[in-house]
């Protein structure tokens, strides 16, 4: 059974796995670098979209030991049986804007990116598919890598950490919904 990270883009998922990795001794499998390596994903507009039932079996396929998982993608082509923790890093909103800026989304794309962030999505797909007894979640907002990481590994040692994040009431008193909902 492996460890998980995921979250939105952004958030500093492949940077924290590496640390793990390295602490752990355990080797990645970067889900988006084996999606497009297997020419899995497929541009729509500004998004690239993937087949993540063919994505599930190749995966399935490659998790033979012990692995850190990293990924957005994991809650839509991993089973419950692969995972020993999931942990769904999740990122103030407000500090994402500029990474996705940075980064050259769209106004459209980072909406999307930001809402999906402030509703949880992600963390809701986790937990359904994992279940809550696995997975946890940590903001990272305003924590250093080393932080993160220190959290991380004892989540990973069995330390219970879940921190509990509520962007859409912080959202809602900045009076924001629309600026990130509204089309």
């Amino acid at each position: 059974m492996s460890y998980v990270i995921t979250g939105n883009p952004g958030v500093g998922k492949h940077t924290i796995a590496n640390e793990i990795s390295k602490n752990l001794g355990l080797p990645i499998l970067d889900i988006n670098k084996i999606a497009k390596e297997s020419g899995l994903f497929e541009k729509n507009e500004e998004t690239n979209d993937v087949d993540v039932e063919k994505l599930a079996k190749i995966i399935e396929k490659k998790i033979t030991t012990p692995i850190v998982i990293v990924g957005h993608l994991t809650p839509y082509v991993l089973n419950s049986s692969q995972v020993k923790k999931a942990i769904v890093f999740r990122k103030n909103p407000y500090d994402l804007i500029p990474v996705y800026e940075k980064r050259g989304y769209s106004t459209e794309k980072i909406k999307d990116n930001i809402g999906s962030e402030i509703l949880g999505v992600i963390l809701y797909d986790t937990l359904e598919k994992f279940g809550a007894e696995k997975t946890l979640q940590v903001d990272v907002s305003s924590k250093t890598i080393e932080e993160v990481t220190k959290i991380v590994l004892e989540i990973i040692k069995g330390e219970v950490f879940t921190e509990e994040v509520d962007w859409l009431t912080e959202v809602a008193e900045k009076n924001d919904l629309q600026k990130f909902f509204a089309d």
